[in-house]
């Protein structure tokens, strides 16, 4: 490990694999830091991408891939299913990968791009000199040591505490936070081309139930709830437990995670001088599906090019650094996650009769090409009412 580097990427992840790529191909000195001993584990996703969304950034690899969706089931809470095919998503669905692969992958071709990799180092404090973040203090085996960058780019996750100590305020409401856990569960009877996507207040409150396919035998069966809905008796775990007993009474549990989603706005700025938040450290998760790979590698991505354009400048200030913030808040991801959280905060305010009610609906449309945006600007040509209660929405779908 050297002792400066133009970036230094705080996370191994998605974002930072990604940024540390695209600025070792252009020539700069890059590393990344990541606090656990194995790049890619544990795995704290359900493991799904579109399949334009993966091949923007990464060529699909049948090794990082466990399956290929071609249909996706939305299930009501009275078990009314509306099913959305390859015909109506415009070929298929998406990918469910496996993160362990495929993370690890990311980092591979940030290392052979020339960008260095550290394990199980951890950045414990920021560096900051008049005000601006230089670098980070990093501990490995108890061994401390200061290493300066040109620009530091945080992408350490929900949990974010290296932009905390930057003096970044990264709360999360508690009812923002999804409460998560999920299993790896084999010996079951899928359909191992559907995703599963399971709501109702008895099943998943405030957040839904998923079945992500894995092979022909094998699922991501996992849920997400309010942070508010969980309690003592009511946790993540005791409604996934529920299901399994219903659904997959004799599956094998062969893994198990649990953790948290934001699904809150992302942070009110996403830059400081010297400094630069990607991926779920910045909240860009979707705050309706709880998805986050193609939004970390995004931000990941153009984190590195603003950095890149600021350090042949020589200017790497906050204001400097601005385009980042600018750029994806203004991009198709920046302006779906806005429309996604205003959807996602009339959703969870849904009774079950209303859901039932509004996928019922939904099942009898027929989709020429899905989206979020084309279901609800269908739904309210149907019940022409819901332009009355989705009325934040109606600069976005008109």
């Amino acid at each position: 490990m050297k002792k400066h580097y133009n970036l230094l990427m705080i996370g191994g992840g998605p974002a930072g694999a990604i940024a540390a790529r695209t600025a070792a191909k252009a020539g700069l000195s890059a590393c990344i830091v990541e606090k656990r001993p194995a790049i890619g584990a544990p795995v704290r996703c359900a493991e799904g991408i579109g399949m334009e969304s993966l091949a923007e950034f990464v060529k699909p690899d049948p090794c990082f891939i466990s399956a290929e969706m071609q249909r996706a089931a939305l299930v009501a809470p009275d078990g009314t299913t509306m099913i959305l095919d390859s015909q109506s998503s415009g070929g298929k669905v998406g990918y469910v990968l496996d993160r362990k692969v495929f993370d690890r992958e990311l980092v591979w071709q940030a290392a052979e791009a020339g960008s260095d990799v550290a394990v199980k180092t951890r950045a414990s404090a920021p560096i900051i000199k008049d005000g601006k973040v230089r670098g980070a203090t990093l501990e490995f085996c108890g061994t401390k040591t200061d290493v300066t960058a040109d620009v530091v780019i945080a992408a350490d996750g929900v949990e974010s505490k290296f932009s905390k100590w930057c003096g970044i305020d990264t709360t999360v409401p508690l009812r923002e936070i999804m409460s998560s856990a999920q299993y790896i569960v084999t010996d079951i009877d899928i359909d191992p081309h559907c995703t599963v996507f399971c709501l109702g207040n008895e099943v998943a409150p405030q957040g839904y139930l998923w079945v992500f396919p894995k092979g022909d035998r094998t699922a991501n069966v996992g849920i997400g709830i309010s942070g508010l809905k969980s309690g003592t008796g009511h946790r993540a775990k005791d409604y996934l437990d529920r299901y399994m007993a219903s659904k997959f009474p004799n599956g094998k549990t062969i893994e198990w995670i649990v953790g948290g989603v934001s699904v809150c706005r992302p942070l009110a700025c996403t830059v400081g001088d010297g400094l630069i938040i990607a991926g779920d450290a910045a909240r860009v998760v979707d705050p309706l599906t709880g998805g986050g790979i193609y939004n970390a590698m995004y931000t990941g991505d153009l984190a590195a090019k603003v950095a890149i354009d600021a350090i042949e400048k020589g200017d790497t200030s906050k204001n400097a650094l601005m385009p980042y913030d600018m750029q994806w808040r203004q991009s198709k991801m920046g302006k779906t996650i806005e429309r996604n959280y205003h959807i996602k905060e009339y959703m969870i305010n849904l009774t079950d009769a209303k859901m039932n009610a509004i996928i019922q609906t939904a099942s009898s449309i027929n989709l020429k090409e899905f989206s979020t945006l084309q279901l609800v600007k269908e739904l309210i040509k149907r019940d022409p009412k819901l332009i009355f209660e989705l009325a934040i929405l109606k600069d976005l779908i008109t």
